[in-house]
């Protein structure tokens, strides 16, 4: 269906954009070695520009629909999508300086497949660079708690009230599938990507070499499909000026001291960066075991009927 006063035109264009900017990004993933359809020398900003046209067709559904609710959910995310890039593209950064390219094959050919050679763990500030990447991504792509362009409780459905059928579904099509987009750039740049142990199996088997680094690509990235899925139903939505707040005066600032810490680490001698290298790795293993076990306990101690009553 089409409001009689929208722009017909517009508005029947306005999801496809959305989605032709979601679908382009897989051009430059590499889910293997030689599985990738095109190994640009300049993958991250094809990725970067790509999703950007996400936010030209949320904005054209809005101003196209001739709805109140429309309109503000649309402007929300213009603000929020070009608010966010800013972090994301100076996280991402971090490690294009580390990598010395925007290959996409050429940054995770510079690293190794264990953790001690993953780019997450080559210093403090690229594993403090991935979670504010992970964040503002999870901003960019209107994800809960940063959902607010279709807040259902302010804004019936924001961009999307006036939309219906195969036209409303695009809009999820992209917003859903950019979680394995988010999980795919995350493990290409700071998770050693396709990266497998060289075992004596893969020699002259380039078939299971290649199902090897697809499936060890797959599971990397989904697992940040899980994490974004687990963070849903977790946080609850924040609001527009906290969202704001977030990005320009905390995010921003820490995305710069990254990127310089960064390159002040690139001319630290070697053997003092691989101290520090050690104990960033050492950080986050304790940081998983201590909210594994956090996990547990809350297991343990969790009282379902006081919400699941007989």
């Amino acid at each position: 269906l089409i409001p009689a006063a929208a722009d017909a035109k517009l508005f029947s264009l306005a999801p496809y954009v959305v989605f032709m900017g979601f679908l382009c990004t897989f051009v430059v993933i590499p889910f293997g070695a030689s599985l990738i359809v095109a190994d640009l020398n300049i993958g991250i900003l094809y990725i970067l520009a790509g999703t950007s046209l996400v936010v030209v067709g949320i904005l054209l559904a809005g101003w196209a629909s001739n709805n109140k609710w429309s309109l503000l959910g649309g402007m929300r995310s213009a603000a929020q999508i070009v608010s966010y890039e800013i972090p994301a593209g100076l996280s991402l950064l971090t490690i294009i300086f580390l990598a010395g390219t925007m290959s996409m094959q050429g940054i995770i050919k510079g690293q190794g497949w264990g953790p001690w050679d993953w780019f997450l763990f080559n210093n403090p500030f690229t594993f403090m660079a991935f979670f504010l990447y992970f964040t503002a991504a999870l901003a960019e792509g209107n994800r809960t708690p940063f959902d607010i362009p279709e807040a259902e409780s302010e804004l019936v459905a924001g961009y999307v009230t006036e939309y219906s059928g195969m036209r409303f579904l695009f809009f999820f099509f992209a917003e859903w599938g950019n979680l394995y987009v988010i999980g795919a750039v995350a493990t290409t740049l700071f998770l050693g990507g396709w990266q497998v142990p060289p075992l004596s199996i893969f020699d002259n088997n380039p078939v299971l070499l290649g199902i090897a680094q697809f499936t060890v690509f797959f599971l990397k990235a989904y697992l940040w499909v899980f994490v974004a899925m687990w963070v849903r139903a977790t946080l609850p939505r924040v609001r527009v000026d906290q969202l704001m707040a977030l990005c320009w005066k905390y995010m921003v600032p820490l995305a710069f001291i990254c990127l310089i810490g960064t390159i002040g680490f690139m001319f630290v001698p070697p053997d003092v960066h691989r101290i520090f290298s050690t104990m960033t790795l050492g950080f986050a293993v304790a940081i998983t075991i201590v909210f594994f076990l956090r996990v547990a306990f809350q297991i343990r101690n969790a009282k379902p009927e006081l919400y699941f009553k007989p």
